[in-house]
């Protein structure tokens, strides 16, 4: 557990320890979904127009979430939660319309199915984010 001395700023923390293999798997999402938006966009475009976007959506996400996360600072830890609760909604909503409007789905983005086709991961990466957000929020007090 971090404490910091009344009076003295908190070490930001979120960088160290499991925060760095979260930054590193938010990394990967970041290439990966980045990599299979621009393909998918610059390919077939037109079969799944709102599918492709959403994918470049969440690849924009899962960059700002990779940045955030990795610098100090209270704004950058205000971006991360924004970033990963942005993520969270976007795994709920999208999953939830790739179930029930396969026509505006007709072809898989990361998180179609919440995120089925990466292994689940997209839906729990967000709540395992935002765990350790919470624990290692600025000026927390033991």
């Amino acid at each position: 557990m971090h404490t910091a001395a009344p009076g003295t700023p908190a070490t930001d923390t979120r960088n160290t320890g499991p925060g760095r293999l979260l930054i590193a798997v938010y990394a990967v999402f970041a290439i990966s979904a980045t990599a299979r938006a621009g393909y998918q966009i610059l390919t077939k475009f037109s079969e799944a127009p709102l599918a492709y976007l959403l994918s470049a959506f969440a690849a924009v996400v899962y960059l700002v979430a990779t940045v955030s996360l990795a610098k100090p600072g209270r704004t950058w830890f205000k971006v991360s939660v924004a970033a990963v609760l942005v993520e969270l909604i976007g795994v709920l909503v999208v999953g939830a319309l790739s179930v029930f409007d396969s026509v505006n789905f007709p072809h898989e983005t990361v998180w179609s199915l919440f995120g089925r086709g990466y292994g689940f991961i997209p839906l729990l990466l967000p709540i395992l984010g935002l765990i350790w957000l919470y624990r290692r929020r600025p000026g927390r007090r033991a």
